[in-house]
């Protein structure tokens, strides 16, 4: 998993939750890194998980409500950093069908060992997209907080609805109906 991933969760941690949190829940962590990330560097899937259980052991929030409010802030990065993609659309169910055939593939140019989940469209309409997400780290939940931050960047709203496929998260069904 790349360190940008890993940075901008321990910048939540601390804006949420404070610095203390942030030594906390790496000290209760086995970090072959010990807890130090570059953006471009590519460390454990593992590591995250052992923070995101760490934190939400701390804190009381649940896994998937972490990886959400994760993705919702994920996304201010998206603005700052990559904002001439997103001004290539002008629609968030345009945007969002396009995950896996543009941004993606710009993603990989940036960081070519990036391991990224698959995004199939099922269904698209001016209103509706149906979506399946496949990836072995199950955070639909992130990408459920990137789709509310998308519909926000658009001035939409969407009713977003996931529908786990396999009872572990790696499969999910993304039923997305905007407003």
């Amino acid at each position: 998993m790349k360190g940008i991933v890993f940075s901008e969760f321990l910048e939540l941690v601390e804006e949420k939750f404070g610095l203390e949190m942030v030594d906390k829940i790496i000290s209760q962590s086995e970090l072959k890194s010990g807890g130090a990330y570059t953006s471009v560097g590519t460390y454990e899937f593992s590591e995250m998980l052992q923070l995101l259980k760490n934190l939400s052991n701390n804190t009381g929030v649940s896994i998937d409500g972490l990886l959400l409010t994760y993705g919702e802030h994920f996304f201010q990065i998206l603005e700052r950093d990559y904002s001439v993609m997103l001004e290539s659309y002008n629609d968030p169910i345009e945007m969002l069908s396009s995950i896996e055939n543009h941004i993606h593939v710009e993603v990989r140019k940036i960081y070519p060992d990036a391991e990224l989940p698959t995004f199939k469209v099922i269904e698209k309409t001016k209103r509706k997209l149906i979506m399946l997400y496949k990836s072995s780290r199950a955070m639909h939940h992130f990408g459920l907080g990137l789709m509310n931050k998308t519909f926000e960047y658009f001035d939409s709203s969407a009713e977003i609805v996931l529908e786990k496929l396999k009872e572990d998260g790696t499969e999910v069904k993304f039923l997305i109906n905007k407003n």
